[in-house]
C-alpha cells in the first residue's frame, strides 16, 4: 500500500487537515540540495520573492535558479507524479494549473537571462540517485559561466 492509496481512503476532512500540513518552503529535498551546494563551496540565496516564481534557490554568482519540485504537486511523470483516482477532475486542475504556472515562471525567468534548473524530489530519493543527480546539477551549474 502506497502513500496514495492512504489519501484515498480518508474522508475528506482528515484529507484535507493532512494536506493543510504540505510544506512549501524548507522541505526536505531543498534542504539536500542546499546543503550539498554549500558543502561544494557555492553560496545562493533562497526563495527570492522579487525573481518570477519565487526560486527555490538562487546562485546570483551564476545567474542560476533552481527549484526543487515534490513530484506530485508539480506533476512529474514519475511513479510518485500520478494523480489520484478519486476527485480526478480537481486533481487534474489544481496539477494542471502547476505546471502551467511553473513553465510560464521560467519563460519569465529566461527572458531575465537567468538559467532555470529544476530538481525533482525522486531524482534525490536515495543516495545513489542524489550522487547522480547532484554530479549533473554541478555541471548544469558551472556551464553557465
Amino acid at each position: 500500500m502506497n502513500k496514495l492509496d492512504v489519501m484515498e481512503n480518508l474522508d475528506k476532512n482528515k484529507r484535507s487537515q493532512l494536506m493543510a500540513k504540505v510544506k512549501h518552503k524548507n522541505t526536505e529535498p531543498e534542504i539536500m540540495v542546499r546543503h550539498f551546494l554549500f558543502s561544494k563551496g557555492f553560496r545562493y540565496r533562497i526563495n527570492v520573492k522579487t525573481l518570477p516564481g519565487t526560486p527555490d534557490i538562487v546562485l546570483p554568482k551564476y545567474r542560476v535558479v533552481i527549484f526543487v519540485h515534490g513530484c506530485f504537486w508539480h506533476g512529474h511523470s514519475c511513479r510518485a507524479g500520478h494523480l489520484p483516482t478519486s476527485n480526478l477532475n480537481y486533481w487534474e486542475t489544481k496539477i494542471g494549473a502547476n505546471k502551467e504556472r511553473d513553465s510560464r515562471k521560467a519563460d519569465e525567468l529566461e527572458t531575465l537571462k537567468w538559467k532555470v534548473i529544476t530538481v525533482w524530489q525522486c531524482e534525490i530519493k536515495t543516495l545513489k540517485k542524489r550522487e547522480k543527480r547532484f554530479s549533473i546539477l554541478i555541471d548544469q551549474i558551472t556551464n553557465t559561466l
